[in-house]
């Protein structure tokens, strides 16, 4: 079982989570599986995705003895499903918004807890209530700058912007200062279509700009 402070740094070390949002169990571990595959070895699976934990624990259980893949949560709105979501294995918590009940299961039971947060206001209650990394979302609506913003007042925050992140603006948002980026359509979205193939090849882009952007 991975400590909370290797499961934050296999997150770091991934660099970009693939937000899979799958359209059948069976969708999404072909998503996730044609990521890994590419080299985005981080999943964030969703659990607006039919039966993620199934998914979850499915990913997990495959990829044990890989200490370079990373499966964790997404769109945890509530303690239920973050718990349920650990039991299936995830190694990190991910959510649209703060949720203080979610918060405190993670803190509870050492699991990385990410909120989507978009205010000062909201970024200060995470952090006090011990969240890992905070989740700039939507990040398309405001772009690379929020990170310095958001870090004078909260030097402290690790930050990882996600909705809008793509190939063209990786470089911008690791620039700005992010601890990681969440990647959806611009990644895995041919995997709606089942074009797993694609998202490999996206994957591989991906893992390659991320290579340019570490060696730089």
């Amino acid at each position: 079982m991975l400590k909370k402070y290797e499961a934050l740094k296999a997150v770091e070390n991934a660099g970009v989570l693939a937000v899979v949002r799958g359209k059948s169990e069976e969708n999404s571990y072909e998503i996730s599986k044609a990521s890994i595959a590419g080299g985005v070895k981080a999943i964030e699976l969703a659990f607006t995705s039919p039966n993620a934990d199934t998914t979850i624990k499915r990913l997990s259980e495959e990829y044990q003895d890989d200490p370079s893949v990373v499966v964790g949560a997404g769109t945890v709105l509530d303690g239920a499903t973050a718990r349920m979501a650990m039991i299936a294995g995830a190694k990190f918590i991910v959510s649209p918004s703060y949720n203080e009940e979610v918060a405190k299961l993670c803190n509870l039971y050492a699991v990385p807890y990410m909120p989507g947060c978009f205010t000062p206001s909201e970024v200060q209650q995470a952090l006090m209530t011990g969240a890992d990394v905070v989740k700039i979302f939507p990040g398309a609506l405001v772009g690379p700058k929020i990170i310095s913003e958001m870090q004078g007042p909260f030097p402290q925050a690790k930050i990882m912007p996600s909705g809008g992140v793509s190939l063209d603006n990786l470089k911008d948002w690791f620039a700005a200062g992010a601890f990681c980026c969440g990647a959806g359509g611009s990644l895995v979205g041919p995997g709606a279509n089942e074009d797993y193939a694609q998202v490999t090849k996206n994957a591989k882009k991906f893992h390659e700009e991320l290579l340019k952007i570490k060696n730089n």
